[in-house]
């Protein structure tokens, strides 16, 4: 029975297990769960939990794209060694950075793209307070990323010659930040330098799934920026009335 794969490439956890099984050759069945429209929460969706990503192998269910990844690197053949070492001393680093993902930056990128961008356009209240705090552990966040995961010689987390399942979570995070507009994309992102180099690294190691699976998060983006500027020329028209 073929690996089945719930998700929708706008998600960044769900880009990250995609691009992991392309890379690695792991035949699968991706089945697109419409998250902006909710359908997660639908009786028709049968993955546990109503997250995504979500994997279905034969009898086993499971979500959280970090377990995912981990299960998909000790079950499937041919997965290369660099993903998930099997030294111990190694796993610890790459769960150490995993578990870091989640409770910093992962809070910072999603919370102030959803806060500003998704919000907003699904029209939903966003608050002011929630932005500034988003975009405080951002920040914050960035600085940790390019002071202390990438300060160790290497072009991946914890100084690294070669990718982990890590690289690939928390640059798919990163690349979340598209979603903002140039202005602020720009303001936030430019000052971390290594990060920026880091990103270009991924991608470079994974081509050419890494831009193939992130077309669809740059065409919202295109849409988004587009609705952004309308509503913006609208509100100054107002402003001259």
């Amino acid at each position: 029975m073929v690996l089945k794969v719930y998700g929708h490439r706008i998600s960044e956890p769900s880009r990250a297990v995609i691009i992991f099984c392309k890379i690695n050759r792991i035949d699968f069945e991706e089945i697109q769960v419409e998250v902006l429209k909710g359908q997660q929460f639908s009786k028709e969706y049968g993955a546990p939990m109503r997250q995504i990503p979500a994997i279905v192998d034969g009898h086993l269910k499971l979500i959280e794209s970090h377990a995912i990844l981990i299960y998909l690197c000790c079950s499937f053949p041919g997965v290369a060694s660099h993903w998930y070492p099997g030294d111990t001393q190694k796993r610890a680093k790459i769960h150490s950075i995993l578990d870091w993902h989640h409770s910093h930056l992962r809070r910072g990128a999603a919370g102030l793209v959803y806060t500003t961008i998704l919000a907003p356009l699904n029209d939903l209240r966003s608050f002011l307070q929630i932005v500034i705090q988003a975009e405080e552990i951002l920040l914050r966040s960035l600085s940790e990323l390019e002071n202390v995961w990438l300060k160790l010689d290497g072009s991946f987390l914890g100084g690294s010659s070669q990718p982990s399942i890590a690289d690939l979570s928390l640059s798919c995070e990163v690349m979340q930040l598209e979603l903002l507009g140039e202005k602020d994309y720009h303001r936030i992102l430019s000052p971390y330098k290594k990060v920026k180099k880091w990103i270009e690294d991924v991608r470079s190691a994974t081509t050419p799934y890494f831009d193939e699976i992130h077309e669809y998060l740059f065409e919202y983006q295109k849409g988004i920026r587009e609705q952004m500027a309308t509503q913006s020329g609208k509100n100054k028209g107002r402003a001259k009335m």
